[in-house]
Parts: C-alpha cells; sequence; structure tokens
C-alpha cells in the first residue's frame, strides 16, 4: 500500500516537473521573442533616427534638446486636450459619412433643376438683362438715380394703381379699339359731321367721361395747391 502511495506521489511529482519544465521553456521561448522584438525595434528605430537626421540636416533644420523636452511636456499635459479634439474630429468624420449622400443627392437635385431653368431660358433671359442694364447705366446719371429713389414710392403707387382690373380693363379695351382701327383710310370729318357725330349717343357718353374726368383732375390739383 505503502509502495503505491509511494508510485502515485512519484508520478504526481514527475507531472508537475513537466508542467514547470513546459512553463520554463515557454518563459524563455517568450523572452527569446522579446528580444529578438527589441532587437528588430532597436534597429528599426535606429534606422528611423538615422534617416530623420539625414532629412532634417538636408534641410538645415536644428533641433534644441531643451525644445523637445518641453514638447513632450506640453503633449502630455495637454492630452486631454488632444483627445478631446480626436474625437470631435472623429465625430466630424462620421456625420460626414452621414451628410455625405444627403449631399450628393442635394446637388443632384440642384443639378437637375439647373437643367430645367436652362431648358425654359431662364439663363438666356439673364443674358438679355445685360445689355438692358447697360443701357440704363449709359443713359441715366447719378441725379437721375437719386431722383428715381426719391420718388419710387410714387411710382410704386402709380403703378398699384394701374394694375387694378377696372384700369387694366379699360387700358386692353382701348389699345384692342386701336389696334382694330384702319389708321390709313381714317374718314376726314366736317364741322357740320362733327356736330352730327356730337348728338349720337356714343359721343355723349365719351364726352361726359371726359369732362368728368377733367373736372375731378382739376378739383385734385386745387386740393394740393
Amino acid at each position: 500500500m505503502k509502495e503505491k502511495n509511494l508510485e502515485a506521489r512519484i508520478d504526481s511529482l514527475d507531472k508537475k516537473m513537466d508542467l514547470l519544465l513546459e512553463y520554463v521553456n515557454q518563459q524563455r521561448l517568450n523572452s527569446s521573442m522579446v528580444e529578438d522584438l527589441a532587437k528588430d525595434l532597436s534597429i528599426i528605430g535606429k534606422d528611423a533616427y538615422d534617416s530623420t537626421v539625414e532629412a532634417l540636416d538636408k534641410r538645415q533644420v536644428e533641433l534644441d534638446p531643451a525644445e523637445m523636452s518641453d514638447l513632450v511636456v506640453t503633449l502630455l499635459r495637454n492630452m486631454g486636450n488632444i483627445k478631446t479634439v480626436l474625437n470631435s474630429l472623429e465625430m466630424a468624420v462620421d456625420l460626414g459619412k452621414e451628410v455625405g449622400p444627403l449631399a450628393n443627392e442635394a446637388i443632384i437635385d440642384f443639378t437637375k433643376q439647373l437643367n430645367i431653368f436652362e431648358q425654359k431660358g431662364y439663363f438666356d433671359f439673364v443674358k438679355g438683362v445685360g445689355p438692358i442694364i447697360d443701357n440704363i447705366v449709359t443713359n441715366f446719371g447719378k441725379e437721375d438715380l437719386q431722383e428715381l429713389a426719391d420718388n419710387i414710392v410714387t411710382i410704386l403707387s402709380i403703378v398699384k394703381e394701374i394694375t387694378h382690373p377696372e384700369i387694366l380693363g379699360t387700358v386692353k379695351n382701348a389699345i384692342m379699339t386701336f389696334n382694330a382701327m384702319e389708321t390709313e383710310s381714317v374718314p376726314s370729318y366736317s364741322m357740320w359731321k362733327v356736330m352730327r357725330e356730337m348728338n349720337s349717343p356714343e359721343m355723349r357718353k365719351a364726352l361726359g367721361f371726359g369732362v368728368t374726368f377733367m373736372k375731378n383732375l382739376s378739383k385734385d390739383v386745387k386740393i394740393r395747391e
């Protein structure tokens, strides 16, 4: 019984020794890998340092160790601010990714609308306005523009009154009547014929309109005086 216990303890000890040797071997391998990595990094760092020194020497740049240490200290002291800036930059990049498709759609819609305006002739109309503006600038001086600015309210009031449906209808009828007349074959009237035409209902109505208009206009002039 004692021999069996001793053998079991020896087997357990052998297993523990195997595990310990495996762990030691693994640690040795890890240490070797770390040493190799350190050597590689040392070589890379030395090459990078030599390349940096050579590039700075070509550009005649001198580094002050004190300034470098101050820069490192400043960077470490502002690590929180740098992190905040990087987070803001990351948010801006994410926002740009989200807004990008919307901006592309807006640009496409704007381009389509410009195409519609071009087909309707908006741009040609704007080009045609250029000579009109040029003629206005050429034929009107600073004093004319000042008078226009002083009387713009009166002018707009007149335009507003002209746009009433009754006035526009009267002007339209007058234009249509004038266009319908044959100006080259207008008959001549003697005084006797004129007096006879004065008795017609149409002429009486026209005379009444003219007299009423002149009387009202005369009243307005007297009120202003």
